[in-house]
């Protein structure tokens, strides 16, 4: 497990009080509203409240959008942010666009990125619109590392407990479960990487090294190029060099320096493939596919879906791996 920081308890990770002080709730009605803001937040926090019939789980944030840098809050955003007494947030600044609206929220805020070991912005971070600019330091995409998935299901069960400690053995329990769901996940990774790297050192039998059985997976380090930028936590869980990230929306394209230095890089490495985003645009990686000749694979952000709970978070991620496995063989 990496090596965290704990700060202060975690404040708690309650930023003000649950409810109105004396306001109890309509008969029939949720004793708790808790209302995440983005999809991979929802999949733990349902998984979290499995069998808790009186804490009602909505999602805020659910188009089909790699980014969210220019997300508006609608009319129903508001009202949900108004009505819940929990707001469960991935944090790292990915939420800018409802900071005005939190402050004026009395719910208590469970921060998902408190205590993360983060990863700072990578140096090219446009997004392709003009006049926007990065005021946050930090990659705020941690979900895309299953070890931080693990640490963000336990600090929403720790919050979720102490705001609601009658079902904190629920919490704790389907805590359990969900860290040992994601830690078998991450243990069959590392066995497909290992696998991936002995067919890789097979296939390549003019290669003057080959590492010990057990050890592949440490020298297998694939070259990755990826039209989004919020793969480092992804590229990083497992072992990929990224070597290029360009964030680009539908109807934008890259600039063709940047076309360039791709098609240079796919050169200069030998890359066989490159990863465009589930909800992202394809149009220059696929100009550079017929360029070059490499193939165009598709990488999944989570930032919609339908299902909750762990179970489509490890089947989703899985089907990344997948997608790096079959590109580089």
């Amino acid at each position: 497990m990496k090596k965290r920081f704990l700060p202060a308890l975690l404040a708690l990770l309650l930023l003000a009080g649950c409810t109105s002080a004396g306001t109890a709730p309509a008969p029939g009605s949720p004793s708790l509203r808790v209302l995440c803001t983005t999809y991979p937040v929802y999949l733990f926090t349902t998984g979290l409240t499995e069998g808790v019939e009186d804490v009602e789980v909505s999602l805020l944030v659910n188009s089909q959008t790699s980014c969210l840098h220019d997300y508006t809050l609608t009319v129903n955003d508001m009202k949900a942010i108004e009505g819940a007494d929990v707001i469960v947030r991935n944090g790292v600044g990915l939420e800018e666009f409802m900071d005005d609206a939190l402050a004026q929220s009395e719910a208590a805020v469970i921060d998902c990125s408190a205590g993360i070991d983060l990863l700072p912005l990578l140096e090219e971070h446009d997004h392709g619109h003009e006049g926007h600019s990065h005021e946050e330091e930090y990659d705020p995409h941690i979900w895309m590392d299953p070890d931080n998935a693990i640490w963000m299901v336990e600090t929403i069960s720790r919050g979720l407990a102490e705001l609601d400690s009658d079902h904190g053995e629920t919490y704790g329990a389907n805590a359990a479960a969900a860290v040992e769901a994601l830690a078998q996940f991450i243990q069959q990774s590392e066995e497909l990487r290992e696998e991936a790297a002995l067919s890789y050192y097979t296939g390549h039998p003019e290669m003057s090294f080959c590492p010990p059985l057990g050890e592949m997976r440490f020298y297998w380090h694939p070259n990755l190029i990826t039209f989004h930028d919020g793969f480092q936590y992804f590229a990083k869980a497992y072992d990929l060099e990224l070597l290029k990230a360009i964030e680009e929306e539908e109807g934008a394209t890259a600039s063709a320096a940047e076309i360039k230095e791709i098609s240079a890089l796919i050169e200069t490495y030998g890359i066989p493939a490159i990863f465009t985003e589930k909800n992202g645009s394809a149009a220059t990686a696929e100009a550079i596919s017929r360029e070059t000749g490499c193939r165009v694979f598709e990488l999944d952000m989570l930032m919609s879906g339908e299902g909750s709970g762990i179970g489509p978070y490890i089947d989703r991620m899985s089907a990344n791996l997948d997608a790096i496995m079959e590109a580089f063989q």
